[in-house]
């Protein structure tokens, strides 16, 4: 398979093409930015999860320094964000139904109709109580019930890094049993999906000021942390 290996991190989610390939068992996708790649470095487990999973470049810096390190390589840029709508179509085109897990509650209902009206196909969410993970054992039994009771081939995850990775991967065989073929960690992507919040122009997000224009957007403590966690990364790029 091919792979880059980017501070520290073996990335094999290269294309899109790569990441809709379905395999024998779950294909867990992790779009990574600057935090994420942070984290991966200051986390042995969660380093780990990113290594053994097909793991993308999303954030726009680390992406450019990837290219300019790794010239011999064609690889693309895969934000959760902008992949949610190819996963959709690629379910469309294949009559694969689509399951939106976490986000707030309004932005989860307001995606799954928006999403089931635009691609015309099989989806439905559920966004449960915020809870620290690890989740108790009945707040787990309702969400795996529900993917149960659906069985979609591709489950995407709100929960916010590095809970959703970790979250997914605690399930990863169970969620097999239940038909799930590819799962996603994806953030906040409910929100921009929904309409709630605004995503940033294009040119902020291909100048890597696209943290900052959410941070503005929606001002709370969490994004600033991560904000400031992010610029940790040019320490591992050396």
């Amino acid at each position: 398979m091919n792979q880059i290996k980017f501070a520290n991190i073996d990335f094999k989610g290269l294309t899109k093409e790569i990441l809709l390939k379905e395999t024998l068992e779950l294909k867990i996708i992790i779009t990574a930015s600057a935090d994420h790649i942070v984290r991966a470095n200051e986390d042995s487990d969660y380093g780990r999860l990113l290594c053994e999973n097909y793991t993308t470049f999303d954030g726009q810096i680390p992406y450019v320094f990837a290219k300019v390190l790794n010239t011999g390589t064609a690889f693309e840029k895969v934000s959760g964000s902008d992949f949610v709508y190819d996963i959709c179509q690629y379910a469309a085109l294949n009559n694969l139904r689509v399951y939106l897990l976490g986000g707030y509650e309004d932005s989860n209902r307001i995606a799954v109709e928006i999403i089931r009206k635009r691609f015309n196909i099989e989806v439905e969410g559920f966004s449960p109580k915020n809870l620290p993970y690890p989740f108790p054992e009945g707040h787990d039994k309702d969400i795996l019930d529900r993917i149960s009771d659906f069985k979609p081939s591709f489950l995407l995850v709100g929960f916010g890094a590095p809970k959703q990775e970790r979250w997914i991967d605690q399930h990863k065989d169970t969620l097999l049993t239940f038909g799930v073929k590819w799962a996603m960690g994806v953030g906040g992507t409910f929100d921009f999906v929904s309409g709630k919040i605004k995503r940033a122009p294009v040119f902020i997000q291909r100048a890597g000021l696209e943290g900052i224009y959410r941070l503005i957007a929606e001002p709370k403590i969490f994004r600033a942390q991560r904000l400031l966690r992010s610029f940790r990364l040019f320490k591992y790029l050396l």
